[in-house]
């Protein structure tokens, strides 16, 4: 299978990369700054705060999927996941490119947009001491939160086949196959996820036919 890999040199990108170089898939690597990856590993330099169109086409031409680790790491990155995200949308229309995964964060989902205001206030399942835990962190991160749910709504209304996964707080731990996922809600007590496995659970999502126009929350 071809893949193109946004952002593929952050923290959870180098990792679906490398590990869908290991399993056998070829992979574009879309990338600020090539300079980044490891020698020759196919790359296209596309800066997601300002894409270039041409070059985002040319980066998904002939690919069977992308996977999208895409998001803002800091406040001078706000507004990247959603405005990279809808230029990278209309790219994959242009090259005929359908199947679609891209990361987002669990709170997500009772984050309210204009286009989808009436989410639930709280994740099913989610007990007391869960709900204020995850109110703090939305007040914390609620410009970062607000990027990733604007990007959601593109996603969403794409006309793709698009998979979002939803994973709580990320850790450097070891990859150990052993996660959980849930379709279209949080798996119950889902405090912490390592970058490894939430990258192998993307590159799982590619090819789950159940998985398409759907959401994926994913847990350690």
């Amino acid at each position: 299978m071809k893949l193109a890999v946004i952002a593929a040199t952050g923290a959870t990108g180098r990792l679906v990369l490398s590990q869908a170089l290991e399993a056998g898939h070829g992979a574009t690597a879309v990338v600020r700054n090539p300079a980044k990856l490891s020698p020759g590993v196919e790359a296209v330099k596309v800066d997601l705060a300002r894409p270039e169109p041409a070059a985002l086409e040319a980066a998904v031409a002939g690919c069977d999927a992308v996977v999208s680790a895409l998001g803002p790491t800091s406040k001078s990155e706000l507004g990247v996941a959603a405005g990279g995200t809808a230029a990278l949308i209309a790219a994959m229309r242009t090259g005929g490119v359908r199947r679609l995964v891209v990361l987002s964060a669990a709170p997500v989902g009772t984050v309210p947009t204009a286009a989808r205001p009436d989410k639930p206030r709280h994740e099913a399942g989610e007990g007391p001491f869960m709900r204020a835990a995850v109110a703090v962190v939305k007040r914390v991160l609620r410009d970062h939160y607000a990027d990733l749910a604007a990007m959601e709504d593109a996603v969403m209304d794409s006309g793709l086949d698009w998979t979002i996964v939803r994973p709580p707080q990320l850790t450097d731990g070891p990859f150990t196959g052993r996660y959980r996922t849930a379709y279209g809600r949080i798996p119950r007590r889902a405090l912490r996820v390592s970058r490894a496995d939430l990258a192998h659970c993307m590159l799982a999502q590619v090819g789950a036919e159940r998985a398409v126009g759907r959401t994926v929350g994913v847990a350690a």
